[in-house]
């Protein structure tokens, strides 16, 4: 008796994941977390006329979701000022990325990345063979012109940049993006992820055509809409690679529920203005805790903190596992020189007060 037969390329992958999630941990560690600031959800939540119109659409699960997301593909077409056949609605933008990395790399294709950069792309273009090619970051900033110079050396069919920044929460004005433009090989798609996009400052994103044939960008409802469980993310591209994903795409991937929830969300614009001065706010307390503790908060255009602990990875790694110990649930950069710092997502005030109390005794402990 015989199992299945892979293909040589699924069979040398590693069975890993990119994250390992809180609930993971919480059963690892036999006690559920008291601050979850880790995963760069939105602990506000969804706009509660999301919630109503999630509650309405329950009823109607038993029916599939419209194929090709029409509503929620209009609306989000005329706030852009783009046409309907500039957008494409997927499972978040993790599913989004793996569509695209399906359309455009074959085995061997190169790809170019950040090193430390999200790391869930990284997951897609191994599982489709691609090679990645990777820069360093530059000032706790993913290099432009590094990855520009890169992706001409490599002729890559992708290269990734997101704006703002995950894990380090950094950006670069719209400005920037658009000359970057100029240096792209033909060829060559950006792949802009603006996953934080909301909560960056005005002129961070930059003006670029829909129809513009070298760039697409991704952005997503699990942030700023605090719709992270629903899984709804969106593209915004030239029609002709649009179109390109139904050759790939589960065509019946989102779910009623979802959908409905997300055009509630994206048309109240109130609640979308609320969270993001919950978040500012937010990210101010945990600099003024990290600064208490002799520790450096960067500067962020998201929805969490990536907080310097001035020294290297494994001091950093050791505060991340005493945070944890003690219920508080954060995480970190995986590359060096990244890793010298721990990441810390925007909370409600009585989140940051655990926070405030945990992480005197974490840094304690590491220093032991």
């Amino acid at each position: 008796m015989t199992g299945p037969r892979y293909p040589d390329l699924i069979a040398k992958l590693p069975s890993t994941v990119p994250f390992v999630g809180p609930e993971v941990q919480e059963r690892q560690r036999g006690a559920p977390f008291r601050a979850r600031l880790g995963a760069n959800e939105s602990v506000f939540g969804p706009s509660p006329f999301a919630v109503a119109a999630m509650q309405d659409a329950a009823g109607l699960c038993w029916q599939y979701a419209d194929a090709t997301n029409y509503d929620l593909v209009r609306a989000i077409a005329i706030r852009l000022g783009a046409r309907p056949d500039n957008i494409i609605i997927g499972e978040g933008i993790d599913g989004l990325l793996g569509y695209l990395v399906r359309l455009l790399v074959a085995p061997g294709d190169p790809v170019v990345t950040s090193d430390g950069a999200y790391p869930t792309f990284n997951y897609h273009v191994v599982g489709f063979g691609g090679t990645l090619h990777k820069v360093p970051f530059r000032n706790d900033h993913e290099d432009i012109d590094a990855l520009m110079a890169k992706a001409a050396e490599v002729e890559a069919k992708i290269v990734y940049l997101s704006n703002p920044d995950n894990p380090m929460g950094s950006w670069h004005s719209g400005a920037r993006l658009e000359k970057a433009l100029d240096a792209l090989p033909d060829g060559t798609l950006l792949l802009l992820d603006e996953a934080y996009i909301e909560f960056a400052p005005e002129g961070t994103a930059p003006r670029i055509d829909p129809d513009d044939p070298r760039v697409i960008r991704l952005r997503t409802f699990s942030k700023a809409f605090g719709m992270a469980g629903a899984r709804v993310g969106y593209g915004i591209g030239a029609p002709d690679l649009i179109k390109s994903f139904d050759k790939v795409r589960n065509h019946f991937g989102m779910s009623k529920i979802s959908q409905a929830g997300a055009l509630a969300a994206y048309e109240d614009e109130g609640w979308l203005a609320e969270v993001i001065a919950l978040v500012a706010a937010a990210r101010d307390r945990i600099g003024d805790i990290a600064r208490a503790n002799g520790l450096t908060p960067l500067p962020s255009a998201t929805n969490f903190v990536t907080v310097d602990c001035g020294r290297d990875g494994a001091f950093a790694k050791a505060v991340l596992a005493a945070l944890i110990d003690q219920g508080v649930f954060v995480r970190m950069p995986f590359v060096s020189p990244g890793d010298r710092a721990i990441r810390i997502s925007a909370g409600r005030p009585a989140d940051l007060d655990i926070l405030e109390t945990a992480l005197p005794k974490a840094l304690e402990m590491a220093r032991r």
